[in-house]
């Protein structure tokens, strides 16, 4: 099975990041060919608004570090993406990426994405309160869903909010493994 791995956070060890590593590394256990994308750590523009990914190509026109991310994403089983919450959103750098996706539409709103796909979506918040931000899973799962992902599953943390407040959350930790092990077939 090929998973990659977009992590959004700027922080390379943040809390975000360590609850998909958690996932990660349960799935290599298991035979999973993982790779991973450091967002933050790329050259990239948002998406410019052109429709050349819908009047003249089916790739979005943008050569840049993100292309061979996107690329990766369609040849993936499986799709993890994790970002913290920032301002009751994804952070802007996986907001930027997921702008980037709409590449992946065709302009009858058809996938161009090979059907099959599972998707992890891991999303922490320093906010306590579960309630708060519980909005943002279903905004992107509706799109996951749409470019053919099934199923989506979402791993949440909340109330972290300084690097490794995550390492406190064992149960969250655990379940990421138990997801990795339960999504990955031997």
């Amino acid at each position: 099975m090929k998973i990659v791995a977009v992590l959004g956070s700027p922080r390379p060890q943040g809390n975000s990041s360590t609850l998909a590593r958690a996932f990660l590394q349960a799935a290599a256990a298991r035979g999973a060919e993982v790779t991973e994308y450091l967002l933050n750590q790329l050259a990239y523009q948002g998406c410019q608004g052109c429709l050349a990914c819908k009047t003249k190509r089916d790739t979005c026109i943008l050569e840049d570090d993100l292309a061979p991310v996107l690329n990766a994403v369609k040849e993936a089983d499986l799709l993890v993406l994790a970002s913290p919450v920032y301002f009751g959103d994804l952070c802007g750098q996986m907001k930027c990426f997921f702008d980037r996706t709409y590449s992946y539409i065709n302009p009858d709103f058809s996938t161009r994405v090979p059907p099959g796909k599972k998707a992890v979506m891991v999303l922490v918040q320093a906010n306590p309160d579960p309630a708060q931000f519980a909005d943002i899973f279903p905004r992107y799962e509706r799109w996951l869903k749409l470019y053919g992902c099934d199923p989506v599953h979402l791993l949440r943390a909340v109330g972290v909010r300084e690097p490794g407040d995550i390492a406190s959350q064992t149960a969250t930790l655990d379940a990421a493994a138990a997801l990795a092990r339960e999504l990955v077939n031997r």
